[in-house]
């Protein structure tokens, strides 16, 4: 049966892109190893012809981005958007880099990221003096390491990044985790796996882009089984077990097609 939500869902003013979690965002890699199907930029970037299916993952450090001078952004800056961080050792030096002159300029910094332990307690052991401008996100979309293998391919597995997150907390930073677009059909055992170690927010939407065409059978016997988590009377039952945590905040792309069921709007996602 499904559920009447007790909390209307209101439409909100559709945000472009990161917006809904920081001011600007910077970033200083083409590509992103992790290589994640439902990637905005991946997608972007093939159809422009800025990358093939087998070139995405081939992370190439912008040398203009890493030497650029960062001065104070007014606002929150996200880093990184559109690819990740990873121990890849010119790609994580590049990023460390970039992080290194946005702290020194007093940027408040979410760190966004598919954590891998070992970058994680790198940021940290570089970067714990300025603790108090950091604010991690971690991106952790399912328990099931066999969906995270296929949407995820080269992404740490669950245990990776549960360690990161357990770690930062533990190391007294401020942590916040991601479960965009949420793989798992019931997401609430996710939610309270992760939540003792988040110290500011939980974020969960849907997956905004599902091709239907061009898929090998193997393809397409997963897509039409991550369709089911999105049907709108299952997006308002998860709503509905969720709204009330203190922690939980929804996407845009969410609260929308919600309370409006044709409303049809692709995010532009990031890649983390």
């Amino acid at each position: 049966m499904t559920l009447v939500c007790s909390t209307p869902v209101k439409p909100r003013e559709i945000t472009s892109g990161t917006r809904e979690w920081a001011d600007y965002n910077v970033n200083c890699i083409k590509g992103c190893f992790n290589n994640c199907r439902y990637c905005y930029a991946r997608i972007m970037a093939k159809r422009f012809g800025r990358c093939t299916e087998d070139t995405w993952k081939d992370m190439k450090v912008s040398d203009i981005a890493v030497q650029k001078k960062y001065g104070k952004y007014n606002g929150r800056v996200m880093f990184p958007s559109s690819h990740d961080i990873v121990d890849q050792p010119a790609v994580q030096e590049a990023c460390f880099t970039v992080i290194q002159k946005l702290l020194e300029a007093g940027n408040e910094t979410l760190i966004t990221t598919k954590p891998k332990l070992s970058v994680t307690e790198g940021i940290i052991k570089r970067f714990h003096s300025f603790g108090k401008l950091i604010q991690f996100r971690f991106t952790i979309t399912s328990l099931n390491n066999r969906l995270l293998s296929y949407w995820e391919p080269n992404a740490p597995n669950y245990e990776e990044r549960l360690a990161s997150l357990k770690y930062a907390y533990k190391m007294h930073f401020k942590t916040s985790v991601s479960i965009e677009p949420f793989l798992d059909y019931n997401p609430k055992i996710l939610i309270d796996t992760v939540s003792p170690y988040v110290t500011e927010s939980i974020w969960i939407g849907p997956m905004n882009y599902i091709p239907k065409n061009g898929l090998t059978k193997d393809d397409e016997l997963q897509h039409t089984e991550i369709r089911k988590n999105y049907e709108i009377d299952h997006l308002r039952d998860v709503y509905t077990n969720l709204v009330d945590l203190p922690l939980i905040r929804f996407k845009d792309s969410m609260t929308n097609r919600l309370a409006n069921p044709d409303f049809n709007h692709e995010t532009k996602q990031a890649c983390r």
